[in-house]
């Protein structure tokens, strides 16, 4: 009850937040300009709370505006919201930087300033091997944007303090605009039937958008409303609620026919219950167990209509099969063939690398393809040399270093696993991968291993 008191200001508001986000969807579905006016209300609300809001609350402000931000990320570049494509993560930086100037950054964080160091070789090398017809600025900053919005997000995130209450506040925030693209989906693209033909990624399911982008954010969707079964459903109501909203939005992700943002999150939330199970008594064991036969119950059902709508393609997709049902040669859909390449340039010039942006210049000029890196590591050691590898190593060794002297969280595992996977089939495109990996360097201060399931609302 001492934490429902102190962070009153934060409690969970779900249902008149959910129905709001229900009919922002269908409001932005009949009239697309709402979209830019949907973004520049919510850069101001948040960004004038950081400003104005009491010392003790800005951290909570920056994390909440930038996870909103990154949940809706996708959907505004869907519905031309943003006024240029890397809006989502200048934003991010913006506030996370805000934060920093506000409450300072840690000094155990040092070797994430030594990482943002590593990334500024590769920018000279690029000035000097980049060719003339490709625009040096935009590349490069295409690149590295998400490189250096994680950065900046880990020196504010590492260590801060936050409750348990307070992430999960964070998480709904993350999936509020993701329930608002799921509505906006289903209108866009009511009859599935009519537009599977075969088992490729479609955009005509994700809302004439990139698949891989739209599976990706309603991944990050179906994690969080698994947090919210688990951890925030006190009623039965609030039980068949948030699972009936895991299923739409579980349904619109497996139909993009997009896998890597639902194989990663698969991978969060087995990481999710395996840290939730581990942690809880022989009680809560008994609930978490019993939540989980429903829980399958509705995925499984979701599956089997999903299925019916595509015709049965779905089944061969996942299958890695073709329409006829004849095995496909490359289940990474190309990005085998994309990491190589990445690989080639490590090996040319193995040292510095080939420079930011280069890998693209150079499919560009060999095959005359405008084919960006899906895989965030590849690139890095393609683009970065050696440099790579040492950012590479700190990325995965200081959080885990991390992790063994503060081991209360739930999430981390989950957080670090949706960067892990995400970066591996889409690269760093979105905000949400810097965003989840500072996320898990975050200090939650008081995980309880109470009765988890059926714990009571915090109220208005």
């Amino acid at each position: 009850m001492g934490t429902a008191m102190k962070h009153k200001r934060y409690d969970d508001n779900f249902i008149p937040l959910l129905l709001g986000h229900v009919f922002l969807g269908v409001a932005i579905y009949f009239f697309v300009p709402i979209a830019r006016i949907y973004f520049l209300g919510v850069l101001f609300y948040f960004l004038w709370h950081i400003i104005t809001s009491p010392e003790r609350d800005k951290t909570m402000y920056v994390l909440l505006g930038c996870a909103y931000i990154v949940g809706g990320e996708v959907f505004l570049r869907m519905t031309k919201g943003y006024f240029f494509y890397e809006t989502g993560k200048y934003f991010v930086l913006l506030m996370m930087l805000m934060g920093i100037f506000y409450k300072g950054a840690s000094g155990k964080a040092y070797p994430y300033f030594l990482y943002l160091i590593l990334l500024v070789p590769a920018v000279i090398v690029a000035s000097i091997t980049l060719t003339y017809d490709i625009n040096f600025r935009t590349s490069v900053t295409f690149v590295l944007a998400g490189p250096v919005t994680l950065g900046i997000a880990t020196l504010f995130c590492y260590d801060k303090k936050i409750t348990e209450q307070q992430i999960l506040k964070i998480l709904q925030y993350l999936v509020l605009p993701i329930i608002s693209m799921t509505v906006y989906l289903f209108l866009y693209n009511p009859s599935i039937r009519d537009t599977i033909s075969n088992t490729a990624s479609n955009p005509a399911t994700s809302g004439g958008f990139g698949p891989n982008q739209v599976s990706t954010a309603l991944g990050m969707g179906m994690f969080v409303m698994v947090v919210r079964i688990y951890m925030q459903s006190p009623s039965f109501f609030l039980k068949v609620l948030n699972i009936l909203i895991f299923a739409a939005i579980a349904f619109r992700a497996v139909i993009t026919f997009s896998r890597g943002g639902v194989f990663a999150a698969i991978i969060c939330i087995l990481a999710f219950l395996g840290i939730l199970f581990l942690k809880s008594n022989y009680k809560v064991k008994n609930q978490i167990i019993g939540s989980t036969f429903v829980f399958l119950f509705a995925i499984s059902s979701t599956w089997l209509l999903a299925s019916v709508e595509t015709g049965g393609m779905l089944d061969k997709r996942y299958a890695n099969e073709d329409s006829l049902g004849r095995e496909k040669g490359d289940a990474t859909t190309g990005r085998g063939t994309l990491f190589i390449q990445e690989m080639d340039g490590f090996l040319q010039d193995p040292i510095l690398g080939i420079g930011a942006s280069r890998t693209k210049d150079i499919r560009i000029q060999e095959t005359g393809e405008y084919l960006p890196s899906h895989n965030e590591v590849g690139r890095l050691l393609g683009e970065h040399g050696m440099l790579g590898i040492i950012i590479l190593l700190i990325l995965i060794i200081k959080p885990l270093a991390y992790r063994a002297r503060h081991s209360g969280s739930y999430f981390f595992y989950a957080f670090l696993f949706f960067w892990f996977a995400t970066i591996n089939h889409t690269g760093m495109r979105i905000a949400a991968p810097s965003l989840f990996y500072a996320l898990a360097l975050l200090n939650i201060t008081d995980v309880k291993k109470k009765n988890i399931i059926h714990r009571k609302q915090l109220v208005q």
